[in-house]
């Protein structure tokens, strides 16, 4: 039976590196985002549907689950980033400080929850349910870090819950991958040279690397799997 899949944020970038995948697999993929001719563009190219939707507006994920229909088999939560990136410079004002982690909060943290709890009561057993984290949540020391902190814990609670109708639940938490724009054109030469000099492979991941993850964590190979970070970053965070 052709699965559902559901890729949030797979218009670009990771998320459309997962979308590959599921689709050249034979699945029938759903891809979201704000991008209505980005979101068009890979859903022509890469033969998937699209439904154009922002993760942080409650509506938006009502009429996402709506259109999905009554079966979802894999739900892949990729939409989010670092906020921060495409703010305007503020300064120290509380007001700011709250507008800014809001932002972040709202992205990766809520938008995660409002669609996996939108879409959770048409996610079969035997479902999976992918978020995404990011290397950052290990050191939380501002807005984003937080903000993916916040999902994998939540994640594991997750996993509790669905398990027991064959449901999976798994953080995939990159480190740096190169190829896309999450940076916004901000990272700087030397700081990306850290970034690889910081991995054992020395090397910058890229999209496929982590939507090779997704895919296994999705497979019938992976039904023992939950509660768990992956972490994919070439070494650069080692867990023991």
């Amino acid at each position: 039976m052709t699965r559902i899949v559901v890729v949030t944020g797979g218009s670009k970038g990771i998320g459309r590196a997962v979308a590959e995948r599921f689709a050249k697999a034979g699945d029938d993929v759903v891809i979201t985002g704000r991008d209505e001719t980005a979101l068009a563009d890979a859903a022509r190219e890469l033969g998937v549907r699209a439904v154009r939707g922002d993760v942080t507006s409650p509506g938006d994920i009502r009429a996402l689950a709506e259109q999905v229909g009554e079966r979802v088999d894999v739900l892949v939560n990729m939409a989010g980033g670092n906020t921060d990136f495409r703010r305007p410079a503020t300064g120290p004002a509380l007001e700011e400080i709250a507008a800014a982690w809001q932002a972040n909060l709202d992205a990766n943290l809520l938008g995660t929850v409002f669609t996996t709890t939108a879409l959770l009561p048409a996610i079969s057993n035997g479902g999976a349910i992918v978020n995404v984290g990011s290397i950052a949540a290990e050191y939380a020391g501002h807005a984003y870090g937080a903000a993916k902190a916040a999902v994998q814990a939540w994640t594991a609670g997750l996993s509790a819950e669905v398990g027991p109708r064959g449901v999976t639940a798994n953080t995939v938490s990159p480190g740096y991958i190169a190829e896309t724009e999450f940076f916004n054109g901000q990272l700087s030469d030397d700081r990306i040279t850290q970034l690889i000099d910081a991995t054992h492979d020395k090397r910058a991941g890229v999209p496929d690397d982590v939507a090779a993850t997704v895919e296994f964590l999705a497979s019938p190979g992976a039904r023992h799997i939950t509660g768990q970070i992956i972490h994919v970053n070439g070494g650069a965070y080692t867990t023991r």
